[in-house]
């Protein structure tokens, strides 16, 4: 006899990943498997967490075929629920057309690190008063292959100095208009409104807050007003310190902290606030966060658990380069030593479907998900 597969309560939060990844659909009924948010991906099964009213965390796991029976057993409420997210995993996001560039999201792409700060904890100081440089440095990215070009002023890593939003202009803006200059799609990392706009009117295309918006007030009204797409990363604190100090997440008694169920709430209200503020669904991108107000559990179970993310209904960007997670994964290793650990995360975002991995070591990453995409090809040919 078949044991039931259990079910949340009634007033339980629900929230399901996609789990039992396919290489290919071919041979498979379709009722038994369901495409990734458009991608190179197919998943078979669902793992289903609740928290409960009282904060016990429950789980399950549901085979795509007996999904409709499960679903049958829930509360109208939570029925609704599933059926958001599965529309959600099954959502094929429309291209960002950036300048003269289209980023199409059926395949994973990479964004090239590029600071002009002299504290950022890897790269900070190489290029800081030296715009032509740095300019350089970022068409050589793109020859590499990345896809946008990320460019930031101010760094955010735990400690950093606050740095005064005329200092961050004047840092940015000429390696911004050199890179714009050559139809190089740009993303401009600020959680300041008055940078956004000049860095938009100097040929940046998309704006990437570590704040989602939270820090300035005017960020809203700034990125509506540009129709811009927009990146919302999950950080604790809206304050000057992003970072935010050490942060307690909801834990239960089964799974342990459930630090994605957290920061998955989160990234849902503050798309919920950017679309009532204007900014279209299909200019927004979202970012766990990773390192951000988090300890090392925490960032690990996100990495682990980053194809709930797709339940946003936005792509999904990870950025976990060289970050403090990698040397503490591998003995302590030096920022400048992180190689093999970054491109290692990397792919194991690509595998969960994230649609633009932000990095500072472009060709290797781009190398591993040419090759990474090249056996998704090879398997859907063999079938």
């Amino acid at each position: 006899m078949t044991l039931q597969i259990p079910v949340p309560p009634v007033g339980a939060r629900l929230y399901l990943r996609p789990i039992w990844f396919a290489d290919t659909p071919v041979g498979l009924a379709e009722s038994d498997i369901c495409r990734l948010a458009g991608g190179l991906i197919w998943f078979q099964g669902l793992e289903a967490c609740w928290i409960t009213a009282e904060g016990l965390l429950g789980k399950a796991r549901v085979p795509l075929a007996e999904l409709p029976g499960w679903r049958r057993r829930l509360s109208d409420e939570l029925d609704a629920r599933v059926d958001r997210l599965m529309a959600a995993f099954s959502a094929v996001h429309a291209p960002l057309t950036l300048s003269e560039r289209v980023i199409r999201f059926d395949v994973p792409h990479v964004m090239g690190i590029l600071n002009m700060t002299p504290d950022s904890f890897s790269d900070g100081g190489r290029f800081i008063g030296d715009p032509e440089k740095a300019a350089d440095v970022g068409f050589a990215m793109q020859v590499a292959g990345a896809s946008i070009i990320d460019v930031g002023g101010e760094s955010t890593r735990p400690g950093a100095r606050t740095v005064w939003e005329g200092d961050e202009i004047a840092r940015v803006v000429p390696v911004v208009e050199r890179l714009a200059k050559g139809g190089v799609p740009i993303s401009i990392d600020t959680r300041r409104a008055s940078v956004m706009e000049a860095a938009l009117a100097a040929g940046a295309t998309v704006v990437n807050d570590v704040t989602a918006l939270t820090h300035d007030p005017r960020g809203l009204e700034v990125v509506a007003a540009a129709g811009c797409p927009v990146v919302l990363m999950h950080t604790p604190s809206a304050g000057a310190d992003p970072h935010g100090g050490a942060v307690q997440y909801k834990a239960g008694a089964v799974g342990g902290a459930s630090v994605d169920c957290d920061v998955f709430d989160w990234l849902e209200a503050r798309i919920a606030v950017c679309l009532a503020a204007g900014i279209e669904r299909a200019n927004i991108i979202a970012d766990p966060g990773i390192g951000f107000g988090k300890a090392l559990q925490d960032d690990t179970r996100i990495v682990n658990q980053l194809a709930m993310f797709h339940g946003l209904g936005v792509p999904l960007l990870f950025g976990a380069s060289r970050k403090r997670m990698v040397g503490a994964l591998t003995n302590g290793a030096p920022v400048s030593e992180r190689l093999g650990g970054s491109v290692a995360l990397a792919l194991k975002a690509i595998d969960a479907g994230a649609q633009i991995v932000r990095v500072h070591d472009v060709p290797e990453t781009v190398q591993a998900a040419r090759v990474w995409r090249g056996l998704r090809d090879a398997a859907l040919v063999a079938g």
